[in-house]
């Protein structure tokens, strides 16, 4: 078996590495070449560079590896990063997935496809329209959240035209270590660790504490994105979540608690959204029925990520 993974050297796309190699999988990573200096090296796997907006490369590089499964995590991926980046991130996520999906139509129309899609597509969503099921209307309010739309529905249509069999995960907040501190938890952590080490003065600078979030650990949402290519249906929506949801306050609060650090937590304007959903919580019904089970707790998650930035802090 051989799996094809874009954004191999990316959080989510680094973890499927180390699950498909557990498989015994012959394993290609897709990565820009800006991106070697993130790349694991304990990761036992070829890397092919080349960058998915360049339609030629793709279609070369897929008749040439011919992959059985192919896993594409590569994105602009940050919900926050969206509002300054709008153009590049329709580019990439929009743009990209049709460049990887036709090159999968094109060499190996047999090969599955697990395309990345987000929570961030459900938007305009009430407190109580919580828990999220596939199938209410999607409405997103950020521009991360349309390219989201834009390549879940890519994705239908090369599965509902043309017969690939295309995966749609739509992934909550993942959290795992290795990650760059361009999303809350990250940046807290990154911040906890560099006041513990007395590099930084005791204030937290954050942005609004009030949302919560359904968030994942990135080892738990690998495995439930596995068992839906094993288990589930090709243009089939699944919410890859845990059902349950913290607010960003409550994060904060145990980030603090386990670094051992009081500090003064200061409301910072450049880290404000225009629009943030008070809450974003899944229905992972479909992801159960799947065989899914939670491994891992948020306060140990947490804790994984806390350590790995008092490592990187050094």
């Amino acid at each position: 078996m051989k799996v094809l993974i874009t954004g191999s050297t990316g959080m989510i796309g680094g973890a499927f590495v180390s699950a498909c190699r557990e498989r015994g999988w012959d394993i290609v990573g897709l990565s820009r070449s800006t991106s070697a200096g993130r790349l694991r090296l304990d990761y036992d796997h070829r890397i092919v560079w080349s960058d998915m907006l360049d339609p030629e490369a793709m279609v070369r590089i897929f008749q040439q590896e011919k992959p059985d499964t192919v896993i594409h995590m590569a994105a602009q991926a940050f919900n926050g990063s969206s509002w300054d980046l709008e153009q590049y991130t329709h580019q990439a996520n929009i743009l990209g997935s049709r460049h990887i999906l036709n090159a999968a139509r094109t060499a190996c129309p047999q090969s599955k496809v697990l395309l990345a899609c987000s929570s961030a597509e459900y938007g305009d969503v009430l407190p109580a329209d919580c828990p999220l099921v596939e199938d209410r209307p999607l409405r997103p309010i950020t521009p991360y959240g349309v390219s989201k739309v834009a390549t879940e529905c890519l994705g239908y249509q090369y599965f509902k035209n043309y017969g690939l069999p295309v995966y749609l995960p739509r992934l909550f907040i993942h959290v795992g270590t290795g990650h760059p501190p361009a999303t809350a938890i990250q940046n807290f952590a990154r911040q906890v660790a560099l006041i513990a080490k007395g590099r930084s003065e005791p204030v937290m600078r954050v942005g609004r504490l009030d949302p919560a979030r359904d968030f994942i650990d990135v080892r738990d949402g690998v495995n439930g994105m596995m068992r839906l290519l094993d288990n589930g249906q090709p243009g089939w929506p699944v919410n890859i979540c845990t059902g349950e949801a913290v607010t960003i306050r409550q994060v904060l609060g145990t980030l603090l608690e386990l670094g051992g650090v009081k500090a003064e937590v200061r409301e910072e304007q450049s880290l404000l959204r225009p629009s943030d959903e008070p809450l974003l919580l899944g229905d992972n019904s479909r992801l159960r029925q799947l065989g899914w089970i939670r491994r891992y707790p948020i306060r140990e998650t947490l804790a994984a990520v806390l350590h790995d930035w008092m490592n990187r802090v050094n």
